[in-house]
């Protein structure tokens, strides 16, 4: 089957098939024409890959985790302890995540949310940059630095790479 029947059948998107094929981890065969051919083995790969990085697998576990799967004389322990460190970690992310929530909980129920221009959302986003800004001292990029450091990506790349993927 071709790129675009195997991308239907195994819920992932040809590019991100090709993105696959291009870190290594998979590889589709080539017809006589040179355009990629996939197998029924191929497409159930896809489907392992998907269905890891829908369970939030990075892509280096998600490589050694289809090495194991193919590896039919593997010992389960390995995996057992992949599946246990992903668990800790998304377990430390739902923790930190929480902790946000809360954070920001605490400070919308301080806020009127009326017409007032008082806010102790925008007060704390702001003290928190000024206090920064002050830590810094009062060179030029001074602002520059503590605005750029405030960023916090809250999924990194992975949620973006399986937005891809649907």
């Amino acid at each position: 089957m071709n790129i675009g029947e195997a991308a239907r059948a195994s819920g992932i998107s040809a590019k991100m098939i090709r993105h696959y094929e291009a870190i290594g981890l998979i590889a589709a065969g080539r017809g006589a024409n040179h355009y990629r051919v996939y197998s029924q083995a191929d497409v159930a790969e896809l489907r392992f890959i998907r269905h890891a990085r829908d369970l939030g697998f990075p892509l280096q576990d998600v490589k050694r985790l289809l090495d194991l799967w193919r590896n039919r004389a593997r010992a389960s322990a390995e995996v057992k302890r992949l599946a246990l460190d992903h668990v800790a970690a998304l377990e430390a992310k739902a923790k930190s995540l929480s902790a946000m929530a809360e954070s920001l909980r605490h400070l919308a129920d301080h806020c009127h949310g009326d017409a007032r221009p008082e806010c102790p959302i925008l007060e704390e986003l702001a003290g928190a940059f000024s206090s920064q800004v002050a830590s810094l001292g009062d060179s030029e990029n001074a602002t520059k630095q503590a605005f750029s450091s405030q960023a916090v990506p809250l999924g990194g790349s992975e949620n973006a790479t399986k937005k891809q993927e649907r």
